[in-house]
């Protein structure tokens, strides 16, 4: 394992010499500089830093370092965030009834391979409890229905503080989530299919199959109250041909939908996505 970094996060107004500015700020604590990624969005008139330093050695203690980091964004005008590398968030995931996305989630973060605690897994259906059990991560069933939507939100909110979450993650969670629920809790990514053509509601495979579509993918985002419609963090495609069936296009689809969260899961961990006018950088 890597000895422990800092992530800095910046968004400021542009001008000249900010780059300068950061890196001296960083090198003046004593800080040795491991990544360096900026992007000038010249439309907005804005400037986005993610700079990640070794802790140890650093001139600040860890616990001072975000009043100092909050210091040098209201010089520059700017916001900022920042994090550790070391620090594993509380995941929770949220599934109905399928099951792929969720263990190769819980696969991954056994494996050491995303950075993160599962302490919990909410679902909608009992289906998949033993799923969770053989992997040892406890598994709550909140049912949700049209009469009592509301009751089963506060419920899962409920859960969700108890456990200390960070992050919930949609994995295939066929339930919207409401404005007053993502007032209460934000950090949330999601994952659906994308074609093209594009198409929405029930069997979207069959009917994709129907139009003999030549390409199939599935988009990661960031949940907002538009359905589907948050900002982007991570996209997979695979191709079609007229020899696949409807089963072969699921079997992609699925394959699709497993990488493109997970992709976008280890980038939101490792803090390489930042959200900005409803859109995002993501940094390599």
């Amino acid at each position: 394992m890597s000895p422990a970094s800092v992530i800095l996060q910046l968004i400021c107004p542009d001008r000249p010499a900010l780059v300068s500015d950061i890196a001296g700020w960083v090198a003046a604590n004593g800080g040795n500089i491991r990544h360096a990624d900026h992007h000038t969005d010249a439309g907005a008139g804005l400037f986005l830093s993610r700079i990640e330093w070794d802790l140890q050695g650093f001139g600040l203690p860890r616990d001072a370092i975000p009043l100092a980091v909050k210091a040098l964004a209201e010089r520059l005008g700017g916001d900022a965030q920042v994090h550790f590398s070391d620090d594993h968030p509380r995941v929770a995931i949220l599934v109905s009834k399928q099951s792929h996305c969720l263990l190769d989630l819980l696969w991954r973060a056994r494996s050491g391979e995303l950075p993160m605690q599962v302490p919990l897994v909410i679902s909608n259906h009992p289906d998949l409890e033993a799923c969770c059990a053989d992997f040892g991560v406890p598994f709550v069933c909140v049912p949700v229905t049209s009469g009592n939507k509301t009751e089963a939100e506060a419920t899962i909110l409920n859960l969700l503080a108890e456990h200390q979450i960070d992050l919930a993650v949609l994995a295939k969670y066929m339930q919207v989530l409401s404005g007053g629920f993502l007032e209460r809790f934000s950090e949330v990514i999601n994952i659906h299919h994308s074609f093209l053509p594009a198409f929405k509601g029930a069997q979207p495979y069959h009917r994709a199959w129907e139009r003999g579509v030549k390409l199939i993918g599935a988009t990661a985002h960031y949940v907002t109250e538009e359905l589907d419609d948050g900002p982007i963090i991570e996209q997979t495609i695979a191709t079609v041909s007229h020899r696949d069936e409807v089963e072969d296009l699921i079997r992609k689809g699925r394959d699709t939908e497993r990488l493109a969260l997970s992709r976008a899961l280890r980038l939101h961990l490792r803090r390489q996505v930042m959200v900005y006018r409803g859109r995002t950088a993501v940094f390599a």
